[in-house]
């Protein structure tokens, strides 16, 4: 969890979807592997951006919410930024839930090819996905993920995250 005192806003994320066999949960899933945005009085969220659609790996995004205050734009912006199981980096607008980057933790990350930074949703390479009579061989991330329940923290000098990170795949 983060909280944010000036926008009284708390940040946390949701599980993975069940159960683990894809083929027996059709849809994205909604509102599994999200990033919220909730209103610390009102209780309502303010945004949902769900990382990773109709999960197939376990990737379940629950870990470290960073808050920061850095230029997009030319604006001081203020930000949440997210390392997910998934191998993937995501930074949001955190007034809104507006997605601002999603990129590769680094290029051995293959169940994804990109974030579209337009729709928000990952552009999945078929080579590693878990359907049914298909063996998927050097899955990467693992289910442990490339990031999991390490600890973080942001430095506002140097505007650098810092974050321990797993390299492990599976098939």
């Amino acid at each position: 969890y983060a909280y944010d005192p000036d926008l009284k806003m708390l940040y946390y994320g949701s599980g993975n979807p069940a159960p683990w066999n894809e083929t027996m949960r059709p849809g994205d899933n909604k509102w599994t592997m999200t990033i919220w945005g909730r209103d610390i009085n009102s209780g309502e969220a303010k945004f949902g951006y769900q990382k990773t659609p109709h999960d197939e790996w376990d990737y379940a995004g629950v870990n470290y919410m960073g808050l920061s205050e850095q230029k997009v734009n030319g604006k001081m912006t203020k930000l949440l930024t997210h390392p997910d199981r998934n191998g993937l980096v995501y930074t949001l607008n955190r007034e809104n839930g507006d997605l601002v980057n999603a990129f590769k933790i680094d290029n051995t990350v293959n169940w994804v090819k990109h974030v579209d930074l337009k729709t928000g949703l990952p552009v999945r390479d078929p080579e590693y996905s878990t359907h049914m009579d298909h063996e998927a061989k050097g899955i990467c991330p693992s289910a442990m993920g490339y990031h999991n329940q390490g600890i973080e923290s942001y430095d506002p000098n140097r505007q650098l995250f810092f974050m321990g990170v797993n390299h492990i795949c599976m098939d």
